[in-house]
């Protein structure tokens, strides 16, 4: 079965940076597109980032474009998301997720249970 795992989220002041890593098993990590996607309190959950399944094509959503780079050791099993200039209203659970194929901002059948990130100001 596949699984995927969060790390990284915790708690950090406006302008900082954190790095969530994503930890994937029981897939052939190579041929998976993978995702990260937030929700936050009240609001519905969002596409954040996207990377192919060989690390040359990645996607963003555009409030975090410029701010956020996602990427991926296929040696390691693992996907980032390196988030720098952080604001208050990237504070959600960010969540990992993958899918076989090509990249996209939906469709992705395999979800790790997310990891918190919290900005203060």
């Amino acid at each position: 079965q596949v699984h995927l795992v969060e790390s990284g989220g915790g708690l950090v002041q406006a302008g900082g940076s954190l790095r969530l890593s994503c930890a994937a098993s029981g897939l052939t990590f190579s041929s998976y597109a993978m995702g990260w996607f937030r929700q936050a309190p009240g609001k519905e959950r969002e596409f954040v980032a996207a990377i192919s399944s060989g690390g040359r094509i990645t996607d963003y959503t555009d409030s975090v474009k410029g701010r956020f780079t996602i990427s991926r050791d296929n040696a390691k099993n693992t996907v980032y998301l390196l988030m720098n200039s952080l604001k208050p209203e990237d504070t959600a659970i960010y969540y990992c997720a993958a899918r076989f194929g090509v990249v996209k901002k939906y469709d992705y059948p395999y979800w790790g249970q997310g990891t918190q990130v919290t900005v203060s100001s």
